[in-house]
């Protein structure tokens, strides 16, 4: 196991020393330093993972010393000694980065539990900075079409400000990524991302969940609650189909905007907050003005910045990217080697009209990943509705006569046998309940062509 190196700066050549030995029994790597410049020259040549920096130093001291660390970004945690501290000293040296501060004539076991303490905390940090980096891959918007390339560019400026956004757009075209990565690149970003479906709350729970309630408000308040809004405080509440808002808690929804203030169900006084609203909506919001069902003053305050997030069968050059992308993410969260899609199958996702849209395509995805056993996913593999009516397989709901989509099926299911035991007839007949002659007949009936395990059709 690599040791953690500890840079300790000390004008006092006994406790560089004492200390240094002390450190170095207990598995750590130390390396020395008199004055704060040999510190900061020290830090342009190696990396620390913990500073040991004494305050009274000769030339620069260790505050000013501390106040070039972080100028300069230094990824260590970073330890005050001092033998004549005060609070106030305390008290800069913490606002300036410092981990910890420990007192003169050192205590080796306080010293030690500070160090271990200051090493966790900067490891606690680095897995912290990758978990959010892992998290903004999540949220990262996939496609190389002109819209999606659009939509990054629209992002990419109004992410930085507080102007509400209205996200329009059928329903599994991603809006919900949208808003994450509207959060995600934003000022807002460490601050909480609070979502509410307004299509999935009753009515007359609508305004508990926004706005909080208190004891005793209604029948089953049995205890206070904090709302949507409030949780979203210095950050972002999605309202994701705002369409499906009632008149009422539109009325209180604006109120809120307006004012940034709200009383929760049941209060007599008011919670003041900073949130940014993003809303999103499946709806053609100039028609439910028009027939009375949203206020127009919300709609002009939700549409500060609108985004259109097209259908997938608009942006067809995105589908092969989506699918690699999906593929390859479930592959690895089941623990599986990576897939590949064959020509074929590519041509035939991307011919497809896809009404579910990305949500339909990454759900497909899963199923693929789940269910093929194969390293190559062919068209064979995909269900019968994507496939051409002159192609390997045909939807038996689709066929002309009974006939045809009996032998639509039993094509459909035989490949999927044959592929499940790689091929392999006996097998296959064994798992269909048949006999190996009968297998072979209806193989030659179906037109599908098994040699050496490879399995073919005409």
């Amino acid at each position: 196991m690599a040791r953690n190196s500890i840079l300790l700066v000390d004008d006092e050549a006994g406790i560089r020393k004492s200390l240094g030995a002390v450190l170095s029994e207990e598995g750590f790597k130390v390396t020395t330093a008199r004055t704060g410049e040999e510190c900061l020259r020290l830090l342009g040549k190696k990396t620390f993972e913990l500073i040991l920096l004494d305050i009274w130093l000769p030339g620069i001291n260790g505050l000013e010393t501390l106040e070039a660390i972080r100028r300069r970004k230094v990824d260590a945690a970073v330890v005050m000694i001092s033998g004549h501290g005060t609070i106030e000293t305390a008290v800069k040296a913490t606002r300036l980065g410092a981990f910890d501060f420990i007192e003169k004539p050192l205590s080796i076991e306080r010293t030690l539990l500070v160090i271990q303490n200051g090493l966790e905390n900067k490891r606690l940090q680095e897995e912290n900075r990758t978990l959010k980096s892992r998290l903004g891959q999540h949220y990262k918007i996939i496609g190389q079409s002109i819209p999606m390339k659009a939509l990054r560019q629209q992002l990419a400026i109004a992410a930085p400000t507080d102007g509400r956004v209205l996200i329009y757009g059928e329903s599994g075209t991603g809006k919900e990524l949208v808003a994450h990565a509207l959060h995600h690149q934003s000022l807002r970003k460490a601050a909480p991302f609070v979502e509410v479906n307004c299509a999935a709350i009753p009515d007359e729970l609508i305004e508990s969940e926004l706005f909080g309630h208190v004891k005793g408000a209604f029948t089953g308040a049995t205890g206070t609650k904090v709302g949507k809004l409030e949780k979203a405080d210095g950050g972002t509440l999605f309202l994701d189909e705002v369409g499906d808002m009632t008149l009422k808690t539109q009325s209180k929804v604006l109120r809120a905007l307006e004012t940034q203030r709200f009383e929760p169900v049941g209060a007599h006084s008011t919670v003041a907050v900073d949130v940014r609203v993003i809303a999103a909506t499946n709806k053609n919001l100039d028609q439910e003005m028009q027939r009375g069902n949203f206020r127009e003053d919300l709609f002009y305050r939700l549409n500060v910045i609108p985004f259109y997030v097209p259908p997938l069968r608009d942006r067809t050059e995105d589908i092969p990217v989506l699918a690699k992308f999906f593929i390859g993410d479930f592959s690895r969260h089941y623990g599986q080697p990576p897939k590949e899609l064959s020509a074929e199958a590519v041509d035939l996702l991307t011919a497809y009209p896809w009404p579910g849209n990305v949500r339909e395509l990454k759900n497909l995805a899963e199923r693929l990943v789940i269910m093929t056993p194969a390293h190559r996913i062919e068209a064979r593999h995909l269900p019968a509705g994507l496939l051409k009516p002159n192609g390997a397989r045909q939807d038996p709901v689709e066929a002309r006569s009974l006939s045809e989509a009996r032998m639509a099926f039993d094509r459909a299911y035989i490949l999927r046998k044959l592929e499940e035991n790689r091929g392999n007839i006996s097998r296959t007949a064994e798992a269909l309940g048949i006999e190996r002659s009968h297998l072979h007949r209806k193989l030659k009936s179906l037109k599908i062509n098994v040699s050496r395990g490879s399995v073919k059709t005409e």
